[in-house]
This record gives C-alpha cells, structure tokens and sequence, in this order.
C-alpha cells in the first residue's frame, strides 16, 4: 500500500480510469433516459393530435375531405393506442364520417333528380314551344288557304282529329278548373276564325308512335 502511494502517477492514472468509467456509465444512462423521455413526447404529442383531429371530425369543424377523415381514423386506429378515450372519440369519428357521407350521397342524388327533371322540363318547354308556333301561325294566317294548309299539316301530329282538347281557365294548387272540352279539329278551326291564339301548352300526352292523344292548354 506505501508503494502505491509512492507513486503519484500511478494513482492518478487509477483515478482517471476509474472517473472515465463512471462518467461513462452515467453518460449511457442519461442517453437512454433523454430517448425515453423523447419517445414519451413523441407519443404524447401523437395522442394529442389525435383526439383533436378525433374531436375535429366529430364535432364537424374539420377542413378535411371526407375521405381525407376516413384515413386519418385508419391512420389513428393503426397507431394501436389502446386507449379508451381514443377508442370511444374513435367510434364517434366513424359514425359521424358514414352520416356525412350518406348526407353527401343523400344531396348528391337530390342534384341529380333535380337536373334531370329540369332537362326533362327544358325539353317539354322546347317540345310545347314548337306546338305553341303552330297554334299560333294557324290563327294569325293571312288567308283562309293558308290557315287550311296549317290546319292539315298540324292535324298529323295528332293520333285523330278528335283528340281531346283541354282548356285550363283557373288554376288552384294542384287542381284544374276546366272549359268545356273539344277536340283538335274544332280547336285548330276555332283558332283559324277568331285569328288570335291566347293560350299555352301546358301538358301533352303521346302514343307510342309519338302521336298526341291529348293536350292540356292553359288559358292566358
């Protein structure tokens, strides 16, 4: 033991080492503890931002796309929290994502019915449009010849001359107030002597030969 303290050197040389190591077990364990206290953070910060993404979608304030939430929930769900409260807001977010969807399929199809009636209008204006011209050049015709040729040629649209005629002359929500009933022959006449056409088609029924077989006119 006096040996050993005789050399200085010796002994400084065990209390470096002996320092090293220390100071190097302590360096190790103080890596490890900064990873785990990084990876706790990062966890944290990942079930934070999940039940706020979570509570988003839910309560409807999201600025995701539909389908954007549909995968943030996957993504979520893919994280294996197994949390309760994440479970739960989990759930939630699913069912709120399928009502707006059906919501969105539900507006979506409303669009698409009302398009193709407003088509489907469009086209019986443009349809009644031209029958209108027809009624109309019958009675502002210049000569008895010319309203018999109109007459004629107008008359093969119909099935038969004796096609019924309805005259609408009031109207109360769904219900008609009607004119007596005539026909197109009498009609297409009656438009050829008083040279005024004061009405407009309102509805047309046709056969399958596209004839008409009864046309609806509202009185202006």
């Amino acid at each position: 033991m006096r040996q050993l303290f005789k050399n200085p050197t010796r002994i400084f040389m065990i209390f470096l080492v002996a320092t090293i190591a220390l100071g190097g077990t302590t360096a190790c364990k103080s890596k490890k503890k900064l990873a785990a206290e990084q990876a706790a953070a990062a966890f944290e910060a990942k079930v934070t931002k999940a039940k706020k993404d979570l509570n988003a979608i839910i309560n409807g304030t999201s600025d995701m796309t539909l389908d954007e939430q549909r995968k943030r929930v996957a993504q979520i769900k893919g994280y294996n929290i197994n949390d309760p409260e994440i479970d739960k807001l989990i759930s939630m977010a699913e069912k709120e994502i399928d009502f707006q969807q059906a919501e969105f399929d539900r507006k979506a199809e409303e669009e698409r019915l009302r398009k193709e009636e407003e088509a489907r209008r469009r086209a019986a204006q443009s349809e009644y449009a031209v029958i209108d011209n027809k009624f109309r050049d019958i009675a502002e015709s210049k000569s008895m010849d010319a309203a018999n040729a109109q007459i004629g040629l107008t008359l093969q649209q119909f099935a038969s001359p004796d096609v019924p005629v309805l005259i609408i002359i009031s109207q109360s929500g769904s219900m008609n107030d009607y004119d007596r009933p005539t026909t197109a022959e009498k009609f297409l006449n009656y438009l050829k002597d008083v040279k005024a056409y004061k009405y407009t088609v309102e509805t047309v029924k046709r056969d399958s030969l596209g004839k008409i077989t009864e046309i609806e006119l509202l009185k202006k």
